[in-house]
């Protein structure tokens, strides 16, 4: 899946694209000649990079992880991230710039579709009970997606945890709430000659501008998180690591094929 989901990758994008912007066909054009070039470098840079840093990833994981480990891997790919944002950014302002104003409100429509997905998945307007139980389903899934199945009491062990963690859904959705209100901000001003810059500033320099409060208590949650995974992990049968290590190789195996295709 992860091999057919990349190679069909520019049409996936493009899928996206105009979903939020309602493409005209000159546009489509466009953007399918620059995500080609990006999703070309991406494949001969990128993937072999995405290897080794897999490959240590594996090394690490083989034996049970130190929060040093988690913090490693999560910042890793944070900055695999920026690299991408940074180098897709001058493209995109590009055809951005080329947006009609019946087109943002296209993409306002899609944004407000969303927040609506973000709210019912965590049941935001549900009852406390009701929302802890959607977090303790969303994190049971983040550790079965790598060790496929778990035990009673690992389930229980896990929801243990997971309640410990602050609660930032409604945090998180404000904060997404202001991301796109800045973007949509952005994008008005997309005619201005520093629009390319300011909107690689925004791609890449997602986490600032929080509001003090919810960036409090993200880093609060990051922090206790890392702990959370290295306490998880000591949980795990050997079989089960070895169910983690074996996806990490699958993932290996994907890019390494992937980066020798053209």
């Amino acid at each position: 899946m992860v091999q057919m989901g990349y190679t069909h990758l520019d049409t996936l994008a493009a899928f996206k694209a105009d979903e939020y912007f309602d493409l005209d066909p000159q546009q489509k054009q466009e953007f399918r000649v620059r995500f080609d070039r990006l999703h070309e470098w991406h494949r001969r840079e990128q993937l072999p990079e995405y290897v080794a840093f897999l490959t240590e990833t594996k090394s690490r994981v083989s034996r049970p992880p130190t929060r040093e480990d988690v913090v490693w891997i999560t910042e890793g790919l944070k900055a695999r991230y920026r690299l991408i944002a940074q180098r897709a950014a001058p493209d995109a302002a590009v055809l951005l710039a080329t947006l009609r104003p019946e087109q943002l409100a296209a993409a306002q429509k899609q944004w407000d579709d969303d927040n609506r997905r973000f709210i019912r998945e965590r049941r935001l307007k549900a009852g406390a009970e009701e929302r802890k139980r959607a977090r303790t389903e969303r994190a049971l899934d983040e550790i079965r997606k790598w060790t496929s199945s778990l035990t009673p009491e690992q389930e229980r062990s896990i929801t243990v945890l997971s309640e410990k963690l602050p609660a930032i859904s409604e945090l998180r959705l404000q904060d997404r709430i202001r991301r796109q209100r800045e973007f949509r901000q952005l994008l008005e001003s997309r005619a201005s000659s520093d629009f390319a810059p300011r909107l690689t500033r925004y791609l890449v320099d997602w986490e600032s501008g929080r509001a003090p409060e919810y960036d409090r208590i993200l880093t609060e949650w990051w922090d206790m998180r890392q702990d959370y995974f290295v306490t998880i992990y000591k949980l795990l049968t050997p079989e089960q690591r070895a169910a983690v290590v074996r996806r990490l190789q699958d993932y290996i195996d994907d890019f390494t094929k992937l980066a020798q295709q053209r």
